[in-house]
């Protein structure tokens, strides 16, 4: 069975109980580990999805009355 895909803001909330937890102290140093682990993976795994939303981005723009499409990095 295929696991269901996790949702960019899925990913924020659980990045964010993994943080709550680690900084919490209260749990197992084995279990920690895993936690830092399971974070460090998902940490890549937004930076990703956010790099791709990023390059995808277009920016409209009006110039001399006509409407374009720009690159959201060639905009800046």
């Amino acid at each position: 069975m295929e696991e269901k895909k996790m949702t960019f803001e899925e990913g924020m909330k659980r990045l964010e109980e993994i943080v709550l937890g680690l900084e919490k102290g209260s749990v197992a140093l084995e279990d920690s580990m895993e936690l830092f682990t399971e974070g460090t993976k998902l940490s890549a795994k937004l930076q990703k999805i956010l790099d791709d939303a990023e390059s995808k981005i277009k920016m409209i723009t009006e110039k001399n009355g006509e409407v374009t499409a720009v690159d959201f990095e060639t905009a800046e």
